[in-house]
């Protein structure tokens, strides 16, 4: 009897990176490739009518980012495995991804990148982490700098140059309730200034830059 293959849906916004992906995991005779998503919102969809057993997915991606998309997904298949990739080890990213139900976090430009090795332990239900993430931080939960779920998503709309008002639209949240969070952002990241926040977010791969 033929053993089933693992079927992986790859979310990066990236042509090229999603190309040199499926190469490395079809190469392999034990992982199928059943779909591509340029966004979180393809990534949702396909999720839903593929019904893959691991995502792998960039977690700075257009619109909504790869952590929230990871956690609507999970939301919807709890059995997935999701692991996140990135070019940056930053806590907070980690520690978010870890939040949202992601089973690890890899990083892309990783000279010794082994998606298959990932996925397949993924699969067995281990947390797979890029040996350049400290893994006791990670997995702390602990505030510290980090931020909440809801936090990230203001600062990645405030990263995207929106006001209060067009935050509170996005995300269905009074002005006012906006207009806390980031504040307490500030707090938390022991910034002060908006373009502060916008640095902070493209230096730690929050958001992608046109």
């Amino acid at each position: 009897m033929t053993k089933q293959k693992i079927s992986v849906l790859l979310v990066d916004d990236h042509s090229l990176v999603r190309r040199g992906f499926r190469r490395m995991l079809e190469d392999e005779s034990d992982i199928n490739v059943v779909g591509e998503a340029s966004n979180s919102s393809e990534a949702e969809d396909l999720a839903r009518k593929l019904k893959p057993q691991v995502v792998l997915m960039d977690c700075a991606l257009p619109g909504e980012n790869g952590i929230t998309a990871a956690r609507n997904i999970l939301r919807m298949l709890p059995e997935t495995a999701v692991l996140m990739l990135s070019m940056h080890s930053e806590e907070t990213l980690v520690r978010q991804a870890l939040e949202a139900g992601a089973r690890g976090y890899i990083l892309k430009n990783a000279s010794d990148l082994d998606l298959a090795a990932a996925v397949r332990r993924a699969m067995d239900g281990d947390i797979v982490l890029d040996p350049q993430v400290k893994r006791a931080e990670a997995l702390k939960g602990e505030r510290t700098a980090g931020l909440t779920a809801r936090e990230l998503e203001v600062l990645q709309l405030i990263a995207m140059g929106k006001s209060n008002k067009e935050i509170a639209s996005d995300l269905d949240l009074s002005v006012n309730t906006v207009a806390v969070h980031r504040a307490n952002i500030m707090n938390a990241l022991g910034l002060h200034k908006t373009a502060e926040l916008v640095v902070y977010a493209i230096r730690n791969g929050l958001v992608n830059l046109p």
